[in-house]
């Protein structure tokens, strides 16, 4: 696991900074604190900073072919590279290391751009073609290796954090308008977008040409959805099962000390389950729960005892207590522009407690986008039945008392569910599941922002973001736009990018057995009564699940990876939500109407409304743009479109 990072002059003439780039690498320190390298020649300058897992002697980056006319940096992990390595050399190739770094370089030279087809990971990668004088930079189907880039027609400047394109001059750091509006819809930024008007994420499943005649972009890799297969549960059950062994066989191949997450879900348990019958050691795993007042509903650590007790498992517990404010801190610094998942606080502590044990953990993370373990999925498909006459007439009568009902105590959702799919449900399909998710309405967005910052806001381009992956599914099923829609924007962008961003932040590697691409491809085309029966989401994982783990795991409520957020706002987090919710602390950033902040302040204490989503965006959003979260580890220089009380753009 690494970050790496590169300049690229478009004139040959021009010499990339060594000093610069030397700044840009250091800036991800965190994502490799074993080791440094540089490649510089010409126009083009490399650098990358290592964590070593695989050949932890002889993989040092960068790494040249036999002639040196190819060099590449690379971040993440190859996990079928030794069958491509003794491929390569039974063809002739002399590789001086085991990394899987240098396997792709002599695939590449292969093959090209279509090597990118045999390999089965993680990864950016950015390779340079002494002869053609070409970049090529590729990214990952999935999106869980991240790559940002700025392009100006002059140079290209890239790197695994924005953090590390800001340390380069030619690199502004002006805010786009419309991709802070996008964060208040998701709670996240999606790609292409960045927080910086002149930042951009490589698409996951896409690679970028670079060179004197400038940037080109091609997509590689999509998820089809059809035709579909044909087969009965068992052998479904059958198949998902041994792919999920393969799976996680694969990805523990490690030189050092290796783990797991393990929450007391399926999808973990399943993973965990899958690692035991591999290891000839008890497993290392890993889980937290959360004190104080919070109750039972947002802690599992019962049901992860039993699954560790049943798997013999080596077992260690953190309990997140409520004074959350130096965790929100730590979290919210790993990440270069605004982020408000919540799950960021318990992921922040089970990585800082994994990593005192390990250097690699795996997760279960990526089950519920593949099989549809959300409780939204669901409301999707009630609302295609209750949205039409005469269900249509009577869901519009009863919203507005709907509405005005209290949310619960304890932090349930279920009144919270039940507005929003009154709000929605009668909307078309892909309005619908953008109502189901968004965190502010576009018509609450419109009334969030002052004048001068709305009238720089592209509104529809930010729905669209959603509309056009919901329309772009090769199938017509709703429940397989609304998939593929996850997949390639809430999956990559949100919970992968947590994992990244935070697992990198306490230098941990964190691999995603379930977000393989190859079990992808089989779960999207399963029939639809594999997915959800009978009002049971997960149907076919969860039958699977039976084989390895206790009844009472299995059968359990889906909870997620969640912190009782609408709690601690309402009790730790208070003083330091009015703090930065302040009228006055709002007015001072210029950015939120005051009056729009202040109501859903009071709708949250009184209890008319479970505001908690909106108002940690808002926290996130003030936080970072006060404390400039996007430049952590080491200060970067000043640009001068940054101001006191806020950022031009």
């Amino acid at each position: 696991m690494c970050g790496i990072a590169g300049i690229l002059e478009a004139d040959i003439a021009r010499r990339p900074d060594p000093a610069v780039m030397r700044s840009m690498t250091r800036a991800l320190f965190r994502r490799g604190p074993d080791d440094e390298g540089f490649f510089g020649r010409d126009n083009v300058a490399l650098g990358m900073r290592r964590l070593a897992i695989i050949d932890v002697a002889g993989g040092r980056q960068p790494i040249a072919n036999e002639d040196g006319t190819l060099w590449i940096v690379f971040n993440g992990e190859i996990f079928n590279h030794e069958e491509l390595r003794d491929g390569l050399i039974r063809r002739g190739h002399e590789l001086q290391t085991r990394s899987d770094t240098e396997t792709i370089l002599h695939l590449f030279e292969e093959e090209g751009p279509r090597c990118l087809d045999r390999l089965r990971g993680m990864f950016a990668i950015a390779i340079w073609n002494t002869r053609r004088r070409q970049l090529f930079i590729a990214r990952d189907r999935l999106g869980i290796k991240p790559l940002h880039y700025f392009w100006d027609g002059r140079r290209l400047v890239f790197g695994s954090e924005i953090k590390a394109l800001l340390r380069h001059p030619a690199v502004p750091a002006a805010i786009d308008w419309t991709a802070a509006d996008a964060f208040f819809t998701y709670g996240y930024i999606p790609a292409p977008y960045t927080i910086y008007r002149d930042v951009r994420q490589l698409l996951p499943g896409h690679y970028m040409l670079a060179d004197g005649h400038g940037l080109r972009q091609t997509r590689y890799w999509d998820l089809a959805f059809g035709p579909k297969l044909k087969g009965s549960d068992a052998d479904f059950e059958d198949e998902l099962v041994a792919r999920l062994r393969e799976s996680v066989r694969l990805r523990m191949l490690s030189e050092v000390p290796l783990g797991a997450y393990l929450s007391g879900g399926i999808d973990s348990g399943v993973a965990v389950a899958m690692m035991a019958e591999t290891s000839e050691r008890p497993v290392n795993t890993f889980t937290i729960g959360f004190g104080g007042e919070t109750g039972n509903f947002f802690d599992e650590r019962q049901l992860a005892r039993e699954v560790s007790a049943r798997l013999r498992t080596h077992h260690r517990e953190f309990e997140v207590q409520p004074d959350v404010e130096e965790a929100l801190d730590a979290a919210l610094g790993a990440f270069d522009q605004p982020f408000a998942d919540d799950s960021l606080v318990p992921t922040h502590h089970i990585c800082r407690m994994a990593r005192s044990h390990v250097t690699v953990a795996l997760t279960g993370l990526g089950g519920d986008e593949g099989l549809a373990g959300y409780e939204r999925y669901l409301g999707l498909l009630l609302s295609e039945r209750v949205a039409r006459r005469p269900w249509r007439w009577l869901l519009k009568a009863a919203a507005p008392a709907v509405q005005g009902l209290r949310e619960q105590r304890g932090g349930h959702y279920r009144v919270n569910h039940l507005k929003r799919f009154m709000a929605s449900a009668t909307l078309p399909p892909d309005r619908r599941w953008q109502g189901f998710q968004a965190v502010f309405s576009k018509e609450g967005r419109r009334s969030l922002y002052q004048r001068r910052i709305a009238r720089e806001i592209d509104f529809d381009a930010v729905d669209a973001l959603g509309h056009q992956h919901f329309g772009r599914c090769d199938s017509d099923d709703p429940l397989d736009r609304a998939l593929y829609q996850d997949i390639k924007m809430y999956l990559p962008d949100d919970i992968l990018a947590l994992t990244d961003r935070v697992g990198m932040w306490h230098s941990l590697e964190l691999r995603v057995p379930l977000v393989d691409h190859t079990l992808l491809e089989f779960c999207a085309r399963l029939p639809r009564r594999m997915k959800i029966r009978r009002g049971r989401k997960k149907y076919l994982l969860r039958k699977a699940a039976r084989r390895f783990l206790p009844p009472s795991v299995v059968d359990h409520r889906k909870q997620g990876f969640a912190a009782p957020m609408a709690m601690w706002l309402r009790g730790p987090l208070r003083d330091s939500l009015e703090r930065h919710l302040s009228t006055a602390a709002v007015a001072a950033a210029g950015v939120l109407q005051p009056r729009a902040v202040e109501g859903l302040l009071t709708a949250h204490r009184d209890r008319r409304s479970l505001n908690d989503k909106p108002l940690f965006a808002i926290l996130a959003f003030q936080r970072w743009l006060f404390s400039r979260a996007a430049v952590t580890a080491e200060q970067a220089p000043a640009h001068p479109a940054t101001t006191a009380a806020g950022v031009s753009g």
